[in-house]
């Protein structure tokens, strides 16, 4: 039994601040401002200056993609090509790969604003086949050795650009899967390990999942899921299977379905090909690609809601916005369901009359606050090809709130790195500051949100008697630090079933043996 002596952040329905809380057996026995008699006696931790909260959620993360580039390098740090370069030449020089992955390259963050080239790459990787990952996860540069292998599969599609070496819409797929397809089960578990505890040092305590990439037979479905009930130290995963066949989800014995990819209606700002219901002002003849037509959504959305599945599904720009709620809608409509918690992922240009559906659908919003003021897609950016009347409109999370739209937070991981406190500091320094949050309304869009999302928050994501006790300890209170300095906040340590989270400590095969016959909700 510990008592945490200080300041709780409950982030219960009233946002209470309370000075007492008593965790016992991993559950949370009480909160509150006076400490009853019967725990005077218990262990206390006194904060001082620190102050309690709820674990977060990653309410939309790529997690097996994240984990496969976050053991990759990441170049979203370089100023300039030339600093790629050379970082490549490391690590192509101490890898012992056979096949190389880098993630984070964009055109709006470097000197040269130009993405490399096929060409530079050779330079510095002539040997082994290579593929640089575009910022947005929408694209990326693929080597001479790698074009090679894969170009008869290339030529015939869609965003094929052997000149360049860059790949976007389906050509990016077609590499992608190539990728995903040369890492073998046991390295890509050992990557998952990695990538949980680098998330739950973060303070995250649940992470939802989009899976479905490419993998023969949906496999990396199948390792999440695995993956999911193996976990130790009470990290949880959620997993929602990415594809138009509810059968997927369903044969998996899960809950959910949607994402991105098969479920992504429209690409994004990155490439220019976030379907628009205006054209893009650098390019008066682009609109974006809308990938699916009203009905062929419609279809989808009514068998997985009749088949009680929680849906959501990708919309960036604002025609794929309208046609995600009008389709939602449709769904509802033929089938009404009470509490279906669906959602939209992104939701960066939506409507007025989208808004309006998902308020009265109850159709809720993962959304990406680290996408604002984003340094791989940057204000200035986006205002060229928008114009600044759209770019103004972008990621509403005021619009959204007073709608009374369910908000929570995501990273898109890998497009930006799992980073909570950034969420918050960005949901209160909004580029457009009519749209910035309060940090008590951040905070539990982060939290309680995210766990409602998935129908966890009877047991997580507040700290309320009798809830499991998931908790981060920040170094300040976000509620009393100015909103300018929220980034300077730290996750100093978290707890998991009361806990101090520890590494995942477990072999491979007893992962799989584990997550074989674990009953873990996932």
């Amino acid at each position: 039994m510990t008592v945490y002596s200080g300041q709780i952040l409950s982030v219960n329905a009233n946002d209470d601040v309370f000075k007492y809380l008593v965790e016992d057996k991993g559950k949370i026995v009480f909160v509150g401002n006076e400490l009853p008699e019967q725990y005077k006696n218990a262990k206390v931790v006194e904060l001082g200056e620190k102050v309690l909260t709820p674990t977060f959620c990653d309410s939309h993360q790529h997690f097996a993609s994240f984990s496969m580039f976050n053991a990759g390098l990441n170049v979203m740090d370089c100023e300039s090509n030339e600093q790629m370069m050379e970082e490549i030449k490391k690590f192509v020089a101490k890898s012992k790969n056979k096949t190389l992955l880098a993630f984070g390259a964009s055109p709006y963050s470097v000197k040269e604003r130009v993405l490399l080239s096929r060409e530079q790459l050779d330079k510095v990787c002539p040997k082994k086949p290579m593929m640089i990952v575009k910022y947005d996860g929408h694209a990326c540069i693929v080597n001479s050795v790698l074009l090679k292998k894969l170009d008869k599969k290339l030529k015939p599609l869609r965003g094929y650009h052997p000149d360049t070496g860059e790949m976007n819409q389906e050509a990016f797929f077609v590499v992608s899967d190539y990728i995903s397809n040369s890492i073998s089960v046991f390295g890509l578990l050992k990557q998952m390990q990695q990538a949980a505890d680098f998330q739950a040092k973060r303070g995250i305590g649940l992470i939802h999942t989009v899976s479905g990439v490419g993998f023969p037979m949906n496999l990396d479905i199948t390792f999440e899921k695995i993956f999911g009930k193996s976990l130790q130290r009470g990290l949880q995963l959620r997993v929602f299977s990415q594809s138009l066949n509810p059968k997927v989800a369903k044969k998996r014995h899960l809950p959910r379905i949607g994402g991105c990819f098969e479920c992504a209606l429209d690409g994004c700002f990155g490439s220019q090909d976030a379907s628009m219901n205006e054209p893009y002002i650098n390019d008066k003849n682009n609109s974006g690609v809308l990938y699916y037509s009203d009905e062929k959504v419609t279809n989808f959305l009514k068998k997985a809601n009749r088949m009680g599945l929680q849906i959501e599904m990708h919309a960036i720009g604002d025609k794929a916005f309208d046609q995600a709620t009008r389709c939602m809608k449709a769904a509802l409509d033929d089938f009404p369901r009470e509490d279906h918690r669906h959602g939209i992922i992104h939701d960066c240009l939506p409507t007025e009359e989208g808004i309006k559906i998902c308020k009265d659908y109850h159709i809720q919003m993962p959304v990406q606050t680290a996408f604002i003021g984003w340094k791989q897609e940057p204000d200035e950016y986006l205002e060229e090809i928008l114009g600044k009347e759209r770019a103004n409109r972008l990621n509403p999370l005021r619009t959204f709130l007073n709608n009374n739209i369910m908000m929570s937070a995501g990273s898109d991981g890998p497009c930006t790195t799992p980073d909570p406190i950034d969420w918050i500091y960005k949901a209160c320094n909004h580029s457009n500051p009519k749209e910035s949050l309060t940090a008590k309304e951040a905070l539990r869009i982060c939290t309680y949100n995210g766990y409602w999302t998935t129908f966890d928050e009877k047991e997580r994501g507040s700290l309320e008697v009798g809830k499991i006790a998931d908790m981060v300890i920040l170094s300040k209170n976000p509620y009393e630090t100015p909103v300018k300095e929220l980034n300077t906040i730290k996750v100093e340590q978290t707890f998991l079933g009361g806990v101090a989270y520890q590494n995942q400590k477990q072999s491979v095969l007893g992962m799989i043996f584990r997550g074989i016959f674990n009953h873990h909700k996932v």
